[in-house]
């Protein structure tokens, strides 16, 4: 577990940083952690959470361009004087912003000359700063809506703007709560570093090898382990991953190598490996950083948004696992080579220890109903204690490891900091030209009365507003744009919510920018497009899944617990049905009007029986139908076998 020193351990991005690098990063943890811990107060520093903001902001800014280069895969030494003078000036003017927030609050209507210039800096380096990270698409959606802010009162119709003059957005941008300053970076400063720093622990201490050598040991012996081995270790370590592609260079290296070792085809281990750490982002508890930013938006505890989010995931990945499956078994892909496969015992023996770290987040949670980030803090402190307590492989993670670890956490949220700058700027504007209200009502007029229409368009918004954005960036664009007009129907705000999310991520696996599905066709040397739609077929599940918990939030935990078990039930048991009728395959080769006709049942038994009046009896149609199909497929099968000593 030990390694290179930090100083010149490289970033995420590439290079060996500096010390001042180095420091910045360990720094912008340790303040966020000593926010969480409540450790300002007692030294007498008192302090608004935008001030916090604006700080964490300006050290974001300062390391972005310590150690992002301008252009991808160009090797620098050192940074130009040109990206100090950048850093330094972004740094300068959220500082400036933080320093003297309490009075500046008072003068924003006055756009004092100082705030313009600085507004106008902190805007210019986010945007630099989001490109250098994130590339040109958020970028370009950023531009779109600055120049709306700007010039939106001169668009015709329905979508026109309040008329906004320079002076006023950029002060707009730089002191209001419900700009840069607001919710995702707030988010991101206080929740989100917390939680990437118990992910990077959990690597540290060296419990993402246990879960990943646990997940071989449980699925290593049956038929397709390794792609049900890619499938368990994605969802446990995209469960607390922030990024879909982070997740698939992570647990891919491994999970799809072993894949194609077991007989997968290139494009089918990539395209599981790409849809089970999708899937992650959608899995609790952090489920890319959204969580904490939707219990913000919706002003609920963070125990509400994982309640709900559980059984959507569940059936998620409960749909890829059975495709995993019948899809091993149509290829005739067997289990994994028993010399690869490491003993459950002795895994559990030396690693036993690292699930009551998770327990104690859980626990705090919802039992002592802290603060995410407070609970975070108290699991990365018990993961710490197990693991210097016992161990693992008769390893114990040095303090040069731990410090490595909060540097790399330093790294990996600078990406996210930018992303949440940009998401600030979107919703200011938003808010300022009167653009979401607008938004709103145009989506719903021009669905008129047709529910299932509007939620349709909404989808398609989702997935091209999500193409190759981070996690935490397709939420808080999406939850800003589009699930207003959900919410102004009377669909169920958490349902709204959740449905944007889904549709967000699943662009990570729709062609024609799936850049999850791409990550992993790189891996795995396949063609990207047919990953990208081989990935959509496997996961067909979330594209179905959003419909039905807005048609009835059973699915979401919401009813009576008979309502919810028995819609978790008939719901396991479409996805079961439509899987094999996506596969083909049950007990043998299925025919097309049979897989027809399970996809139907499956769908039919998809739907719970509150979705609308009448749905119990699609619901009991297509569980009857389903199981008299996989009778008739029992059936014909022995029949089959029976036949073949005679023949």
């Amino acid at each position: 577990m030990s390694g290179p020193d930090a100083a010149t351990s490289p970033t995420p991005y590439g290079g060996a940083p500096g010390r001042l690098a180095t420091a910045l990063a360990a720094f912008l943890v340790l303040a966020s952690i000593a926010w969480s811990a409540d450790l300002y107060r007692p030294v007498g520093l008192v302090l608004y959470i935008e001030q916090f903001g604006a700080a964490m902001l300006a050290l974001g800014l300062l390391l972005v361009f310590l150690v992002v280069p301008a252009r991808k895969g160009v090797p620098r030494p050192h940074p130009p004087w040109y990206d100090l003078i950048a850093g330094v000036a972004g740094f300068v003017s959220a500082g400036y912003i933080a320093v003297r927030y309490p009075e500046l609050g008072e003068m924003q209507y006055f756009r004092p000359p100082d705030i313009v210039l600085f507004g106008s800096i902190i805007v210019v380096t986010s945007i630099e700063g989001l490109r250098r990270t994130t590339g040109w698409a958020l970028v370009a959606v950023v531009l779109v809506f600055i120049a709306y802010g700007l010039w939106g009162d001169l668009i015709p119709g329905r979508l026109t703007g309040r008329p906004t003059d320079y002076a006023r957005l950029t002060n707009y941008f730089a002191l209001d709560a419900s700009a840069i300053l607001g919710t995702p970076i707030i988010v991101v400063s206080t929740i989100v570093i917390a939680f990437v720093l118990f992910g990077n622990l959990l690597q540290t201490t060296g419990a993402s090898t246990f879960f990943t050598d646990l997940s071989l040991a449980l699925m290593g012996r049956y038929r397709g382990g390794s792609a049900k081995i890619s499938v368990t270790a994605s969802a446990l370590f995209g469960s607390i991953s922030g990024s879909a592609v982070a997740n698939v260079v992570s647990t891919g290296v491994v999970t799809i190598p072993l894949m194609r070792r077991g007989g997968y085809p290139a494009q089918h281990a990539a395209a599981i490996e790409a849809v089970a750490s999708t899937g992650g982002q959608l899995m609790p508890p952090v489920m890319g950083a959204a969580a904490f930013l939707m219990a913000e938006f919706l002003q609920v505890s963070y125990a509400e948004v994982v309640v709900a989010a559980i059984l959507p995931s569940l059936l998620y990945y409960i749909g890829l696992f059975i495709q995993a499956d019948l899809e091993a078994a149509r290829l005739g892909i067997s289990r994994v080579d028993e010399a690869l496969i490491p003993r459950l015992g002795g895994v559990m023996r030396a690693g036993w220890h690292f699930p009551i770290s998770f327990g104690v987040l859980i626990y705090a949670l919802f039992s002592l109903h802290l603060r995410p980030e407070t609970a975070a803090i108290y699991a990365s402190l018990t993961l710490l204690a197990t693991a210097y307590l016992f161990g693992y492989k008769g390893e114990r993670p040095p303090l040069a490891a731990i410090g490595r670890a909060v540097v790399q956490t330093g790294y990996g949220v600078v990406d996210i900091i930018m992303v949440c700058a940009a998401a600030g700027i979107v919703i200011g504007v938003m808010s300022i030209s009167g653009l979401g209200f607008a938004l709103t009502l145009w989506l719903v007029e021009v669905a008129g009365t047709s529910l299932l229409l509007l939620l349709g368009l909404s989808a398609i918004v989702c997935l091209v507003l999500g193409m190759g954005m981070p996690t935490i960036g397709v939420y808080a664009l999406l939850a800003a744009l589009v699930a207003p007009a959900l919410e102004k129907v009377g669909i169920d705000r958490m349902a709204a919510h959740l449905f944007v999310l889904y549709f967000g991520m699943m662009s990570m696996i729709t062609p024609p920018v799936a850049v999850a599905a791409f990550a992993a066709a790189s891996l795995a040397k396949a063609d990207p497009m047919i990953t990208g739609f081989m990935a959509v077929r496997f996961g067909w599940l979330a594209f179905v899944v959003p419909f039905l918990f807005v048609f009835s939030p059973t699915l979401l935990m919401q009813g009576s617990a008979v309502d919810v078990t028995l819609a978790a039930l008939t719901a396991a048991l479409g996805v079961w049905l439509g899987s094999i009728g996506l596969a083909g395959y049950f007990l043998r080769a299925v025919s097309w009007p049979m897989r027809l006709a399970f996809l139907a049942a499956g769908i039919l038994a998809l739907i719970p029986a509150g979705a609308f009046k009448g749905a119990l009896w699609t619901d009991l149609l297509g569980c009857g139908a389903g199981v008299l199909l996989l009778a008739t497929e029992i059936l014909t099968a022995r029949r089959q076998r029976a036949a073949q000593p005679a023949e």
